[in-house]
């Protein structure tokens, strides 16, 4: 299994080899010498889209050198996206798998190593990578922009939930892709954890309802669909009696959890006066994020939670009141804004205004002691004028953010924002993306000074040495680069652990590197540390 993209699709493969292995599938490490190579892929961005079409190739290649009864499957996103093209595009892939059918793998391993064996003879066709990503590029370019519309209202027809099964020929590839995705796991779902036994995702919710015209996630993903809280809660239970430290709760939207669930829902609520308008009305028992929380919290042990992907829209003071009190609650958010200029909102179609989440913040701060806030802006985005960049920059300087990410602008086909007027050039974007950096760069060493000679619980994750921690780089496309390498890890020396604490997600944050004592640490555990020095982004700290 080769996973690409961000923790849910990492879940998703999670689902893909709990199934298999229940099915009595063997997993290997080898990929030579396995029967079947799933690729997992990702199309959230062109780099991204780029990176399957990559892996996907280079399977291929290995398989038709290595072994040719091999099985090549392609599943995820980029499946889900070109559902009708791929087959055509890359007729070496045995199979084409959507987000609907992650449960069933192991049924569609099987057909597509019945249908390799009828091709082991037949002549390599050689697939460029270039005729492919300019055949998909060309494709959503040609897409009718209101394809999306209509896609949203096919829930009361006999196209939705479907699957579209095509084997024209028993060498033909296996292809089964829904028209749009409706599966969300449950409780009962197998799942092979691919993280490290101390920590989890958690996925409470499926799909996306929101408007934002520079995102490709609702076409690929389907509407919001949220787990029942008690699924999710019996699975939060298994997670922690497992050992699990940190669950950490994701989604397309967090913040909108539960509100699907309510009777005759309605999904036009995406706006902050209409989403607190339908949380206000809610029946006292009815089932949202702060209900969720707060019956994690009470579970027994000792666990943080930690609450990813959450929308400003759908920011409540209930919400901030629940983390404040749920003390097992990281004193952490993650809140993508994008852009703060009023301009730039309303072209990506924000749904919130520059007051909006100026207010915003100021609320969450007042209300939450300590909190460390997360959040993510696009530069570059078309129509972005100096202007409009500058009080971005000013934002940044302003705000002060302890953790912060930026994209430089992907212009995506079949989006609205990629039809848009006023595409700027990559020069501008990359340029804009360094002086936005540069400037978090200044507010993230203040940030990391403000930790030193004070005492935090840290999450132990494994011991590193001084040629790790020189090299340490933390980068993930979906976040932005969180931090270039950082000059002061060299004057770094010894033996360390490595923890995180709870301003700290896995993968695209910070991290505290904890000088080790003669007795050792105990990893996957908590440990109480003093800060003693930092880096540009990186705590060092001494155990208590």
């Amino acid at each position: 299994m080769i996973s690409l993209g961000c923790a849910k699709n990492l879940v998703d493969a999670e689902i893909m080899l709990g199934s298999l292995m229940k099915s009595g599938v063997e997993i290997t490490n080898d990929a030579a010498s396995a029967d079947a190579v799933i690729v997992n892929t990702c199309s959230f961005i062109d780099s991204a889209q780029e990176e399957s079409v990559d892996t996907i190739l280079e399977s291929v290649e290995l398989r038709d050198a290595n072994q040719r009864g091999q099985a090549v499957i392609v599943s995820g996103c980029l499946s889900q996206r070109f559902r009708d093209e791929l087959p055509k595009l890359m007729p070496e892939v045995d199979a084409f798998m959507g987000i609907d059918q992650v449960a069933q793998v192991g049924d569609i391993v099987g057909k597509a190593i019945a249908s390799r064996a009828t091709k082991v003879s037949a002549p390599k066709a050689k697939v460029q990578k270039g005729k492919v990503v300019s055949r998909l590029n060309e494709l959503e370019k040609n897409r009718d922009l209101s394809d999306h519309e209509k896609e949203e209202s096919i829930r009361s027809t006999d196209k939705f939930g479907k699957t579209k099964v095509v084997v024209t020929s028993p060498s033909a590839p296996v292809f089964d892709v829904t028209q749009r995705p409706v599966f969300i796991p449950d409780f009962e779902t197998p799942r092979f954890r691919l993280t490290p036994k101390h920590f989890a995702y958690l996925k409470i919710a499926e799909g996306c309802n929101h408007p934002c015209s520079f995102c490709i996630i609702p076409r690929m993903r389907g509407s919001h669909r949220s787990r029942t809280q008690e699924d999710i809660v019996k699975e939060a239970k298994a997670l922690i009696a497992d050992g699990v430290k940190e669950i950490n709760l994701i989604s397309q939207d967090s913040t909108y959890y539960g509100l699907d669930l309510r009777p005759n829902h309605s999904r036009a609520i995406s706006s902050p006066e209409k989403f607190s308008a339908a949380a206000k009305s809610l029946a006292a028992d009815a089932t949202t994020i702060c209900t969720l929380l707060r019956e994690l919290n009470s579970l027994k042990g000792d666990f943080w939670i930690r609450l990813l992907y959450t929308h400003p829209a759908h920011w409540t003071d209930e919400l901030i009141q629940t983390i404040a009190e749920c003390k097992k609650v990281a004193r952490y958010i993650d809140i993508p804004l994008q852009h703060i200029h009023e301009n730039m909102l309303e072209r990506m179609r924000r749904e919130t205004s520059q007051q909006y989440i100026v207010d915003l913040i100021k609320r969450i701060r007042a209300g939450i002691p300590g909190i460390a806030i997360r959040t993510t802006f696009i530069v570059g985005f078309p129509g972005e004028t100096e202007t409009s960049f500058n009080a971005l920059l000013d934002f940044i300087r302003d705000t002060k953010f302890e953790r912060l990410g930026v994209f430089a602008y992907s212009k995506e086909d079949g989006t609205r924002a990629g039809a848009m007027a006023g595409q700027l050039s990559d020069k501008v974007k990359q340029k804009r993306r360094e002086l936005a950096m540069a400037a978090q760069h200044r507010v993230a060493i203040a940030v990391s000074e403000s930790f030193v000679g004070r005492e935090i619980k840290v999450l132990i994750e494994g011991e590193a040495n001084a040629k790790q921690l020189q090299g340490a780089n933390v980068s993930s496309w979906e976040h932005g680069l969180m931090r270039e390498k950082d000059q002061h890890t060299a004057q770094m020396k010894g033996n360390y652990f490595v923890g995180r604490g709870e301003a700290d997600a896995p993968d695209i944050d910070g991290r505290v590197y904890v000088r080790a004592p003669r007795s050792g640490m105990p990893v996957g555990k908590f440990a109480r540390v003093k800060v003693v020095g930092h880096t540009d982004y990186d705590l060092i700290a001494e155990p208590v």
